[in-house]
């Protein structure tokens, strides 16, 4: 057996942790008919990715867990967490390092909860020092915070509790923590330098073996929960649990992997709503597999119902409860936790409205990350209700609110200080909520329609990430791009497989996807796809790979993170020294008021030239010319230009469109640019080509006389246009037999015909010209009769 410290937590008894509790409320629901006697129902409540949500739904969202923990019994009842419970947090918590949700979470005696990647934002150091000790220990008497797949570096130490045990209603329960293998890539290295993190499932494995082993000596549990900060991919309510397998490699090996030593697992981080029923490994029946969606917005409630007799699950159950519509009021009155969490986001409301309620700037339009499930109505993207779950925060798709943020990266950073930066980039992930334009003067008289407070400008970027610039080669560029189909270190698709960047509004790029050979095919056998990088454009130039560009973005993604690992090959890496909340809310106020900008940065191009041949047709398509934030227009026409001439104007429907012209035959010979601009958007595609010249189209008159005798046969007289053609005409009959022929003067030739080459008659005559190095061939067709010898 490897070396290691094992972190063993003491087990307690619920009922004894209870007694100092105060009284629980009644149940709200009607008693049961008698189970056997040796059956014990459990019920485990289960949130994930809070991202200290202190606002006006708080106190609902603790009225949902006491309202269900009410209904399966005090005594018989435990509540977990998968983690991301603080980070990313709205304003009201952020300002205050997250301590408010904090104290909610203990007021509410959250029982255990896997660490999540934002629970180590501010480093490893400051979750040990300040976030765990805050929390203090459970009503167990054991620590709330587990990880048992976080390793000290360059060992399999592990570096936080492994799992916690206690016993509920007579049955020994251990929850085990585990957070996402891709946490070394979606936080700030340094405050992870000294830790390593391995793979959640095989954690999750090995501590559910010791704990089934029959040893007392490292812990024994009749019932283990599997807590993973890991999640299904898929937002459509309506995805199956085969659809999310086969879309994730990452799920998939957590559903079909994880020992059948586990009853039961909650999960997080892909912040979506979902209650499975997953097979067992072996095939010994089934297990509730759960996600609450996010923000508390949810509660994943699983019933376990155990025969201590048999020591064997007999009966579960699976569901995700929507939040409470109770009134506050009587929430507060019924439930003495819901009262204490109300006090504590009464009191951060308030102690954040200082700074919170100021205004900083206006916006004239809605301005948001891009949104899932909506319509187009009446031309714009909309949905019947913005901000609820599952709606926002589409981070495989290009947004308003990143391209903008990505402007102020470039801005903010444009001085020496920033270190001359020329293009701006944003992560996706970094994006934490929107600027609308309504207000609400409900809690704030300033806040009317347009205005954005200091506490909503934070929101959207609410990490205090320092910002930082780096130098990339245009090759560097083109790779950083294609890595937002996403691969990490070791080349595996993680649970999120594309991330959509923001770009500054200098940049602009098509692409079309391949499938990678390199990638194993998920488990329904689907290829995997790959971007490949058709066009870069900066600042209205190709984009030129041997260049050095200055690259301003966060300290986050300067280190490699979220898989863009290009960035970590940059040259001269420099740290502003400028908070991106500071330096985001001053560009708002110098930009004010705000105005989106509908124009995508990313297009999908098919079968489009990099050659134009003047006189010659061209056909391709145009694809994602329509962007999914809130009130984007849908676009209804593409035109295209070459250089300064218009080639023509084309229909889009669902934002595709089909290119089709014929390449002017004036166009001058060289390199140019074939410009699309989408309308009403502004999108601009921008293909770099190369024209060469065809040769020139040509007309052929002719004039056939008819043989007059048997000494004269037919005359024909033929003018090809331009004048400037050269060479031959022919003249051939029915059967394409030719049987005269002349040479262009000045554009014109006469063929006399023999008199005995025609039969007397009618006959039909084609006049050819055959081109010469410049010009096209051209034909025409003439009726001669020749007379009766």
């Amino acid at each position: 057996m490897r070396p290691r410290h094992r972190t063993l937590l003491r087990r307690t008894t619920l009922l004894a942790a209870t007694a100092a509790l105060v009284a629980a409320p009644l149940s709200v629901v009607p008693a049961a008919s008698a189970a056997p006697e040796d059956e014990v129902t459990l019920t485990f409540l289960g949130i994930n990715d809070f991202h200290g949500r202190i606002d006006a739904n708080t106190v609902k969202f603790a009225g949902t867990v006491e309202q269900l923990r009410a209904a399966g019994g005090e005594d018989s009842t435990v509540f977990v967490a998968a983690g991301d419970n603080i980070g990313a947090s709205l304003f009201a918590s952020a300002v205050d390092q997250d301590n408010p949700t904090i104290d909610v979470l203990k007021a509410l005696q959250l029982d255990n909860t896997a660490v999540g990647n934002h629970e180590f934002d501010q480093g490893f150091a400051d979750l040990t020092g300040r976030v765990i000790p805050r929390m203090g220990q459970n009503r167990f008497g054991t620590p709330v915070f587990l990880g048992a797949n976080v390793y000290d570096k360059g060992t399999e130490d592990p570096a936080l509790p492994e799992y916690a045990e206690y016993t509920v209603n007579g049955v020994d329960v251990a929850i085990v923590g585990v957070v996402t293998e891709e946490t070394r890539s979606l936080v700030s290295a340094d405050g992870i330098a000294d830790l390593d993190f391995g793979d959640p499932v095989e954690a999750v494995n090995r501590v559910a073996g010791e704990l089934k082993d029959g040893d007392d000596a490292n812990g024994e549990a009749d019932l283990i929960i599997a807590s993973y900060h890991e999640g299904a991919p898929l937002s459509d309510s309506a995805a199956t649990l085969d659809q999310q397998v086969a879309a994730s490699p990452v799920f998939a090996h957590m559903v079909n992997d994880t020992t059948a030593a586990v009853d039961a697992i909650f999960t997080g981080h892909t912040h979506q709503r979902y209650a499975y029923d997953a097979p067992i490994p072996g095939g010994t029946g089934t297990r509730p597999l759960v996600q609450s969606g996010n923000y508390g917005e949810g509660v994943a409630k699983v019933e376990i119902t155990y025969d201590t007799a048999t020591d064997e699950v007999v009966a579960h159950t699976r569901s995700v409860v929507a939040r409470t519509t109770t009134a506050d009021a009587d929430l507060v009155a019924q439930y003495p936790r819901v009262a204490a969490v109300k006090t504590i986001v009464d009191t951060a409301i308030a102690n954040s409205a200082a700074v919170g309620n100021r205004p900083v700037a206006t916006v004239s339009n809605d301005i948001t990350t891009a949104l899932i499930g909506g319509t187009y109505q009446d031309g714009v993207y909309t949905h019947p209700t913005p901000g609820a779950t599952g709606v926002r925060d589409d981070r495989a798709s290009e947004s308003t609110l990143g391209n903008l943020v990505a402007n102020a990266l470039r801005d903010s950073l444009a001085n020496d200080q920033g270190g001359n930066a020329e293009i701006g980039i944003a992560n996706p992930g970094g994006l934490r909520a929107e600027l609308f334009y309504a207000g609400d003067t409900s809690t704030n008289p300033a806040n009317t329609d347009g205005v954005v407070t200091f506490a909503e400008a934070n929101s959207v970027l609410p990490f205090a990430n320092n910002l930082s610039s780096v130098t990339l080669t245009g090759e560097q560029l083109v790779r950083l791009l294609e890595q937002q189909w996403q691969r990490d270190v070791n080349g595996a698709v993680p649970s999120r497989a594309y991330l959509q960047l923001g770009l500054s509004d200098n940049v602009s790029y098509t692409y079309h996807e391949v499938d990678d050979p390199a990638v194993p095919p998920d488990p329904a056998g689907n290829p995997r796809k790959k971007g490949v990088i058709d066009s870069v454009t900066i600042d209205g130039e190709p984009i030129d790979l041997a260049k050095d560009y200055r690259v301003g973005t966060f300290a986050f993604l300067v280190t490699g993170q979220d898989n863009f690992h290009v960035f970590k090959e940059g040259a001269a890496p420099k740290d502003s020294g400028l908070v991106d909340r500071e330096a985001w809310i001053s560009y708002l106020e110098d930009k004010s008021p705000v105005a989106p900008s509908f124009a995508r940065r990313s297009t999908v191009t098919t079968d489009a030239p990099t050659t134009l041949t003047t006189g010659e047709p061209t056909t391709f398509t145009v694809s994602k010319l329509d962007l999914t934030s809130l009130d984007s227009p849908q676009n209804t026409t593409l035109t295209a230009k070459v250089g300064e001439t218009e080639v023509g104007s084309f229909p889009v429907s669902n934002g595709t469109a089909t290119v089709t012209f014929t390449v002017p035959a004036g166009l001058a010979a060289g390199a140019a640019m074939l410009t699309l601009t989408a309308q009403p958007t502004g999108t601009v595609v921008s293909l770099p080509v190369t024209v060469v010249k065809g040769k020139i189209a040509t007309t052929i008159d002719a004039v056939a006389t008819p043989g007059l005798s048997p000494l004269f046969g037919p005359i024909v007289v033929a003018r090809v246009s331009p004048r400037g053609a050269t060479g031959t005409v022919q003249v051939l009959d029915a059967s394409g037999k030719a049987f005269g022929s002349g040479k262009l003067l000045a554009g014109h030739t006469v063929i006399a015909l023999g008199g005995r080459a025609l039969k007397p008659g009618t006959h039909t005559l084609t006049i050819r010209y055959g081109g010469d190095g410049k010009h096209k061939p051209s034909e025409t067709v003439k009726t001669v009769r020749v007379l009766g010898r």
